[in-house]
């Protein structure tokens, strides 16, 4: 059921009906859950992994500039995996002065950290020069998707690179790439002050600081002004920020 996104509660109450109530349907709605869990752990991205790697050769054959690298754990089981085609690296070459790599977490049937190495034509369109998907997101981790990355692009690094606020993706780029600078997606910065300032205004403020054309001077003024008017001057997360 959970393969066609039928969630576990609805498959659980549907289980209940079949059998004729909860006592007789001989488990409980968390030991589902429980199963369900364990068999994301262990089974589905392990079952899967021979089918992607022959999809990849697949892929490969018909493609000749087509890259794909991988790594495994002391007992060969596939843990992380990169990709890109032949129009990445044409694209890449032509546009791959800015990075914006980024990391969702769990929006796939394994639960894994899916990354998205994405930049911008000159049409202002979105354009994609590979995909990881991860183990974990220890630096480590990063430090080998960075490098694979850089490999399958013949070695040219970016000028700069957009990513969220996770730390060990930022020590990671600081390895493989200490020459680009390192900035923080806009739009990760808007979310998290919506998390971390109690004012729609002082929200306003904060990306009114953040989006304007601005002089280094005329930022530094409008934050003053900002800590100021909401009384901010001590709040932890813009003090963090500012460090930033």
């Amino acid at each position: 059921m959970t393969k066609v996104s039928i969630r576990p509660c609805h498959a659980f109450e549907y289980m209940v009906e079949q059998s004729g109530g909860y006592i007789t349907v001989g488990f409980t709605r968390k030991d589902l859950y429980n199963k369900l869990d364990q068999q994301r752990r262990t089974t589905p991205f392990e079952s899967d992994s021979e089918g992607a790697l022959s999809y990849m050769s697949a892929l490969a054959a018909k493609d000749p500039h087509f890259y794909c690298r991988f790594s495994v754990d002391d007992e060969d089981r596939l843990i992380n995996i990169f990709w890109r085609d032949g129009n990445s690296y044409v694209d890449y070459m032509c546009w791959g002065d800015v990075l914006v790599f980024d990391s969702t977490y769990n929006t796939n049937v394994y639960g894994r950290p899916l990354v998205l190495f994405v930049g911008s034509n000159n049409h202002r369109g979105s354009i994609l020069f590979g995909v990881g998907i991860l183990g974990d997101e220890t630096t480590d981790t990063y430090t080998w998707l960075l490098s694979t990355f850089l490999d399958s692009m013949k070695g040219k690094k970016p000028t700069a690179v957009i990513t969220d606020r996770a730390e060990s993706m930022h020590i990671a780029i600081g390895r493989v790439m200490p020459e680009a600078r390192h900035r923080l997606c806009s739009w990760h910065l808007s979310r998290n002050a919506h998390t971390n300032l109690n004012s729609k205004d002082a929200e306003k403020a904060f990306n009114g600081c953040m989006n304007k054309f601005q002089t280094v001077q005329h930022f530094e003024e409008m934050w003053e002004v900002m800590l100021q008017e909401f009384e901010l001057r001590n709040h932890f997360w813009t003090t963090w920020m500012y460090g930033r």
